[in-house]
């Protein structure tokens, strides 16, 4: 029997730290070879933190978004691939409790605190190309899924179909992973955040019971429900965070302990050459700022959260604005700072052994799922004209 890394009645975060030293070491040469990162899930499963965001009267851990994304960020700094799958697998959790009937999250919660199963996503609301066929008290679903991150190596999936049969309506399902006609594809190959396992799924003929479906309240249908998207928003806001403190971090050592002062410096080390004085002061006015955007998000998300289905239309949309406000922040900032640490590495920082790429890497193919320039029209439009986001699987 595997004793949890929380039986020792450590905090959260703490067992998080310990986790995120042990990822670290492996870090490097998990990234160059991709795949399902099975290990470091399985002990995810036994560390007990894939019942964080569950409240304890189901077996979980009661953390609020806060305190599970401060775990996100932990793990971030070191391995964004282990980060994203992590809070991938409490925003599906978010989703059936955000979209389903009490009688069946409550299930799917107690279930999952007590075998410590990892959800995984196939929903991507952007490809339609998963059919729903109805038949007499249950559907089946038919088709292929992109960018499922997290699908492989779990137990639960949450699913979705297109129903053309009522005017092209998307059907939500939680399904066991399991379950005949899904097939979970190796075919995730991508530059960066290589172990998220974010390929194809392939779904035939796919038994889905009423049971399944998550119809009430259903997505986007009420404030509450709507804070969905926020939640996945404000997940890649701490990932993107994560990845640039870890960015310095390795920077700062790299400077600090290898890196030679150009010729014409006056400085006997690199630490005191003025311009990369400058650049080190650039960072750390970024990664400031953008934490305490990113934090009062937090704040903002954990009030919105506990107001339930007594959130107001107008509170969703402040809630809103402040995760696409950290988010821009994180992306900016993120993706400067990573290209930028070069400048105060230098030539041989580039080479593969050192992997300072990476967080370039892992950064820039997460922030290109949801483009900047459309969250910056909907901040443009809150900051000049007083409207709000409309609610979608991405605002």
């Amino acid at each position: 029997m595997t004793v949890s890394l929380l039986n020792a009645r450590k905090a959260p975060l703490d067992t998080a730290r310990e986790l995120a030293s042990e990822f670290a070491r492996t870090a490097v040469d998990r990234d160059a070879r991709g795949g399902t990162p099975k290990v470091e899930r399985d002990r995810l499963r036994h560390s007990g933190l894939l019942s964080l965001s569950i409240p304890r009267q189901f077996g979980g851990l009661d953390a609020s978004w806060s305190e599970t994304f401060d775990v996100v960020r932990e793990f971030a700094r070191v391995d964004s691939s282990i980060a994203h799958v992590f809070g991938f697998h409490h925003l599906m959790l978010a989703t059936v409790r955000l979209f389903a009937k009490p009688s069946q999250w409550q299930t799917w919660f107690t279930l999952t605190a007590s075998n410590n199963w990892f959800w995984g996503n196939t929903l991507n609301p952007l490809d339609t190309r998963t059919v729903v066929k109805g038949h007499d008290g249950w559907r089946e679903f038919s088709g292929q899924k992109s960018f499922c991150s997290g699908a492989n190596d779990s137990q639960m999936l949450i699913a979705s179909a297109v129903d053309e049969a009522a005017g092209g309506k998307l059907l939500i399902a939680a399904i066991p992973s399991g379950r005949s006609g899904i097939t979970l594809h190796n075919d995730w190959y991508n530059m960066g955040q290589r172990q998220t396992d974010s390929g194809s799924v392939t779904f035939k003929r796919v038994r889905v019971e009423e049971s399944d479906l998550l119809l009430d309240p259903g997505p986007l249908s009420t404030p509450f429900a709507c804070l969905r998207p926020l939640i996945a928003q404000l997940h890649f806001a701490n990932i993107f965070l994560g990845i640039a403190e870890g960015a310095f971090e390795e920077a700062r050592k790299y400077t600090r302990e290898e890196a030679r002062p150009w010729f014409r410096s006056s400085a006997a080390h690199t630490a005191e050459d003025p311009y990369v004085l400058s650049h080190y002061g650039d960072f750390w006015v970024a990664l400031e700022s953008t934490r305490l955007l990113v934090e009062r998000a937090g704040w903002v998300l954990d009030e919105a959260w506990n107001k339930g289905s007594a959130l107001t239309r107008e509170e969703r949309g402040e809630t809103a604005i402040a995760i696409a406000t950290a988010k821009v922040a994180a992306s900016r900032h993120g993706l400067d700072l990573c290209s930028k640490v070069f400048e105060v590495t230098g030539a041989r920082a580039t080479h593969a052994s050192v992997a300072l790429d990476r967080h370039w890497r892992n950064l820039r193919t997460q922030s290109l799922h949801d483009p900047l320039d459309y969250k910056l029209h909907e901040l443009g439009d809150w900051a000049l004209n007083g409207t709000a986001p409309i609610p979608t699987f991405y605002s």
